[in-house]
């Protein structure tokens, strides 16, 4: 059965799920539609030029800190080198129902060294296209295991991030030999992936 999960709430992954090992983290999201009703708030909130690109990326932390380029898994980087977090690609314009994009962990190939694995979503660009979560609408972070197909937990971004340019949607992480989830959900003005990593820096 699935968790639905609030901003601030963690849960036990493996505690719930004995032999827990490979998950699926998906994410989606919709562009919001303007209001059609025009007035002061339909000129405040004009439809986008072009598709908003959201691109979600994994940060491998150690010791809570993002050491590395090559603990960030993303568009350009699809595979960790340990292969134990996969990308499955990009999503260009966030179109269709379900998940918009996917990262694959296997938490049984996460080198010891990593306590915390954080998801974030950026939007591609998005000074240079005057875009900001304010107009995406249904954003969401859930996890699927992968042995079963069963969705395991679902967090469902209900905030106004109007403004915001990139998000951190939650974190994964090591605890007493357990694996945990945080619902984060906390926006950022980061314009890019490598501004968002050095807060982790």
């Amino acid at each position: 059965m699935s968790v639905s999960l609030q901003k601030g709430q963690k849960v036990s992954l493996s505690k719930e799920n004995p032999g827990l090992s490979r998950i699926v983290v998906g994410l989606g999201w919709d562009e919001a539609q303007p209001s059609k009703s025009g007035g002061f708030f339909g000129a405040l909130f004009s439809a986008p030029t072009q598709p908003i690109d959201c691109d979600a990326s994994a940060f491998l932390l150690k010791n809570g800190r993002l050491t590395e380029s090559k603990d960030i898994v993303y568009f350009g980087n699809l595979t960790h080198y340990t292969r134990a977090v996969q990308h499955m690609g990009d999503n260009l314009t966030g179109a269709g129902e379900g998940d918009d994009e996917q990262i694959v962990i296997d938490l049984q190939r996460v080198p010891a060294q990593y306590d915390k694995i954080v998801i974030v979503v950026n939007i591609y660009s998005a000074y240079k296209r005057n875009q900001h979560f304010g107009m995406i609408r249904n954003a969401f972070i859930r996890i699927v295991n992968a042995g079963n197909g069963q969705e395991m937990l679902k967090y469902n971004l209900t905030e106004n991030y109007s403004g915001m340019t990139a998000m951190i949607f939650g974190e994964i992480y090591r605890y007493n030999g357990e694996w945990k989830f945080a619902a984060v959900g906390s926006g950022t003005n980061d314009g890019s992936i490598s501004a968002l990593a050095e807060r982790y820096q």
